[in-house]
């Protein structure tokens, strides 16, 4: 085995460019493991515990890296080659630094001209995307240009949160995350996001007669998942505003959450609004959705246990399934159908299921989606174990006998190694292994399409899955495809190679949990249950 370091000096590339990079050296024959980062003392430190000699090569925080580690000096080279070109692509696109364009020429007024003008005008949003140490920093010299800011990084504390959505509020401006992953303003996608009708510059949403909704959401994978049905179902998707996880939290109060509702109000494009969050204090409830009232409003605040106050034209619904088949529904839209013969799939499987396959294991890349599962997998299995546990006690190591949901995106599983929307190999590791127990009934997977996700993930997860069936004889996989036909992978395509491979494929992330639910318990009439 060869490993090699070679260090871009004062070079700062950001997250998504550096998974980028980290993947196509990965795809490289030969290579074992691969990581484009910056050299801050936890990558450092992850280098060592892969076996490289950090005393050997100087690397700051303020310097890009590429390690290999490969069968070959020939495998290196070209993973080199590949790595490089992976971070000139990123420049050219310019992400390359912690703000994208360096002041706006001539920034909106408003929140609400901001969600018609993003790359049309001016620059008028920053992306940084930096280690968390320096976030902060940068986005505060993006409020200082007049710019919004998309808080792509985490490790931001609750405290420079609060500050930096403070100064955001004051100045007319907006402070999506941090860890804000997903968002589209002016047709344009930000992080990772799907092809829905509304995401181009280029439409003229004044000729389009779709009823036009926004979407305003502390929760990445959350806001793709009802995007795509709201795209599905007819409707034209005007924004997508991510406020990060902790936004709707006492501390943060949902300061952004309120900003986006109102811009969304005020937007003539704008017909309906979708609210996406996990439950909320009732106070801040209350406050946040205050701003919603005006137009036709769902909170989808999932898993929620407790009714809160709401206006009267604002209604709740505790899945991303149901509040966005719940808006459809309020437009006048038709229903979807969301059925696709998934009852008829999961009795022929359970017929064919071995009585000691009694388990659901959860591998998830979405964050949201696995949240979601967990709630409604606990309503009806009892007890869920998770490393994002929605119970306490609920947390991993796991005991024996119990189901267990694992999102691989946290950061304990993302540590020296790309992001599983990004880079399937990770969870093909735990599908191998998971696969091999004889308790396992069930295998529960998210495949996220769109910008930002792996070219071909269906094309990779496939004949794993088809070698843990084992022809029927080995658990049973759901796989749940997130995304739209226009989405650069390709909805269609992508959902045909899991079907193939003796995959059940359901219409929504909920009824993938709910089929789940019903392969472990031996009962197709759950696939029914009304996700609300």
């Amino acid at each position: 085995m060869s490993r090699r370091v070679e260090v871009f000096k004062d070079r700062y590339v950001d997250s998504v460019v550096q998974m980028s990079a980290s993947r196509a050296m990965m795809d490289v024959e030969g290579v074992e493991w691969a990581a484009a980062a910056m050299g801050t003392p936890a990558n450092l430190e992850t280098l060592a515990g892969k076996g490289f000699d950090t005393d050997s090569f100087d690397a700051t925080a303020n310097d890009c890296f590429l390690a290999i580690d490969a069968a070959s000096d020939d495998a290196i080279g070209a993973a080199l080659a590949a790595g490089k070109k992976a971070l000139a692509g990123g420049a050219d696109g310019g992400q390359g630094g912690g703000l994208a364009g360096a002041a706006a020429a001539e920034r909106p007024r408003s929140f609400t001209e901001a969600i018609d003008a993003v790359g049309v005008e001016a620059a008028n949003v920053a992306i940084v995307s930096v280690p968390g140490d320096y976030a902060a920093l940068e986005a505060h010299k993006a409020l200082s240009a007049g710019l919004h800011v998309l808080l792509f990084s985490d490790n931001v504390s609750v405290e420079e949160e609060v500050e930096l959505k403070e100064r955001a509020e004051a100045e007319g401006l907006l402070v999506m995350g941090p860890g804000a992953g997903t968002a589209m303003l002016g047709g344009t996608c930000l992080g990772f996001a799907n092809v829905v009708s509304g995401a181009d510059a280029d439409d003229d949403s004044s000729a389009d007669p779709r009823p036009g909704i926004g979407v305003v959401a502390a929760a990445g994978t959350g806001a793709q998942e009802v995007a795509a049905l709201l795209d599905r179902g007819g409707a034209r998707v005007t924004a997508i505003i991510g406020v990060g996880g902790r936004d709707l939290s006492e501390t943060v109060g949902g300061r952004m959450a309120k900003s986006g509702l109102r811009a969304l109000r005020a937007h003539s494009g704008t017909d309906a609004i979708l609210l996406v969050s996990k439950p909320p204090s009732e106070g801040v409830a209350k406050a946040v959705l205050a701003e919603a009232a005006g137009k036709p409003a769902i909170a989808a605040l999932i898993g929620l246990a407790e009714p809160v106050p709401t206006p009267e034209d604002v209604r709740l619904a505790s899945t991303l399934e149901g509040g966005a088949t719940g808006l459809l529904a309020a437009l006048g839209l038709p229903a979807l159908d969301l059925d696709g013969g998934l009852k008829a799939a999961v009795t022929e499987t359970i017929a064919a299921l071995p009585d000691e396959r009694r388990l659901v294991r959860g591998l998830f890349s979405g964050g949201t989606l696995c949240y979601e599962a967990l709630v409604i997998l606990s309503g009806i299995l009892g007890p869920v174990y998770s490393n994002t546990p929605i119970r306490k006690g609920w947390g991993l190591p796991a005991p024996d006998g119990a189901h267990v949901c694992l999102d691989l995106g946290e950061e304990e599983y993302t540590k020296g190694r790309p992001h599983p929307m990004i880079d399937p190999e990770a969870r093909i590791e735990h599908l191998q292994v998971e696969g091999a127990r004889p308790d396992v009934a069930v295998v529960l997977l998210d495949v996220v399409l769109g910008y930002g996700a792996h070219d071909d993930p269906a094309g990779q997860l496939a004949p794993v899955c088809a070698e843990i069936r084992a022809g029927g004889a080995g658990p049973a996989v759901v796989a749940y495809v997130l995304g739209t036909d226009n989405d650069p992978q390709g909805l269609a395509g992508q959902r045909s190679k899991l079907v193939e491979a003796g995959c059940i494929v359901p219409q929504t992330a909920g009824r993938a949990a709910l089929a789940a639910a019903a392969l472990a318990e031996r009962r197709a009439d759950l696939v029914e249950k009304q996700l609300s």
